[in-house]
């Protein structure tokens, strides 16, 4: 669940925008401050359309940013936007977080934006490693110390997994809850999740070649094998990542070019797991630094400082 480091949004057309930019890859073109605009020499087609890349593609927007820090306050924006939309909508926000540079990202960035509201939001995670509250491993205790003591989001609206559990019944515990705060749903359906890649490409905690890409039954998964420490975790699937309203990737820093190419714009392998994630009729959107998207030649948004996303 990499942003940044360690496991590690704005919408096109879609169910909650009214702003349809011209294109799968295309950025909005119309002039102004808050219009982002293609970079130039980045006009190459995203891939032959009988590549993997093609066949696996949704409809996205690629944003990209100078740096990190400039990353950060449009990010925030985005959420903010996003659970206006969906509070008048359908009177709350659901929010899907991931770990790594996301923590502080946003909470440097949400606390900062003026009359900012959380009390209807209603949050969960994407996935969670089978630590205590008070582990450094640990994504939920990681927000409780940067983000929820600075925000108003209900302490019962914030989804905890039970770590005293074993990894099985703790992916069934988590699955219940969710199930309990979205009633009458096949899966839930989160108005926003927020993801990151590793430099392997994996995404929540689904790595490349493992079964749990294959899983279409359960909501949330337990993994006991995890290549990347600590091996015990939770994770969403694949179905319930690609049910949601919008996904939002954050990807920053060099080492995040090579994989950032494959799974934007395909290669010779089996998907990697970031490339699996389509949403069925949700928006998808990369937000990437400048350094993450140096070896991509597909076309994407640069927007100017202050841009609205």
């Amino acid at each position: 669940m990499e942003a940044g480091s360690r496991d590690s949004p704005v919408s096109p057309p879609g169910r909650d925008s009214p702003v349809s930019p011209p294109g799968r890859d295309s950025p909005v073109s119309s002039p102004g401050r808050d219009s982002p605009v293609s970079s130039p020499g980045r006009d190459s087609p995203v891939s032959s359309p009988g590549s993997r890349a093609a066949s696996l593609m949704a409809p996205r927007r690629v944003v990209v940013f100078p740096s990190s820090a400039l990353l950060g306050p449009a990010l925030a924006g985005l959420v903010a936007s996003r659970a206006a939309e969906a509070v008048a909508s359908r009177g709350r926000f659901t929010l899907g977080l991931s770990g790594g540079s996301l923590v502080s990202m946003l909470a440097k960035e949400l606390p900062a934006l003026p009359h900012l509201d959380c009390s209807k939001w209603l949050v969960g995670f994407c996935d969670e490693r089978l630590v205590p509250a008070d582990d450094p491993e640990s994504t939920y205790g990681l927000y409780k110390d940067q983000l929820f003591n600075k925000v108003n989001i209900p302490e019962s609206a914030i989804l905890s997994i039970d770590s005293s559990l074993p990894v099985e019944q703790c992916a069934e515990d988590y699955s219940r809850k969710l199930q309990e705060v979205f009633p009458g749903e096949d899966k839930p359906v989160f108005d926003l999740l927020l993801l990151g890649m590793g430099p392997d490409g994996h995404t929540c905690s689904l790595f490349p070649n493992h079964p749990l890409l294959e899983e279409t039954v359960k909501t949330v998964a337990p993994i006991s094998d995890s290549p990347k420490p600590p091996p015990q975790r939770v994770t969403m699937t694949i179905p319930v990542v690609n049910a949601a309203r919008c996904v939002a990737f954050v990807s920053t820093g060099g080492s995040k070019a090579p994989v950032l190419k494959e799974v934007l714009e395909g290669g010779a392998g089996p998907a990697l797991p970031a490339a699996r994630v389509v949403p069925t009729a949700g928006d998808l959107l990369w937000l990437i630094d400048g350094p993450a998207a140096a070896d991509l030649t597909i076309t994407v948004e640069t927007p100017g400082p202050g841009a609205r996303l």
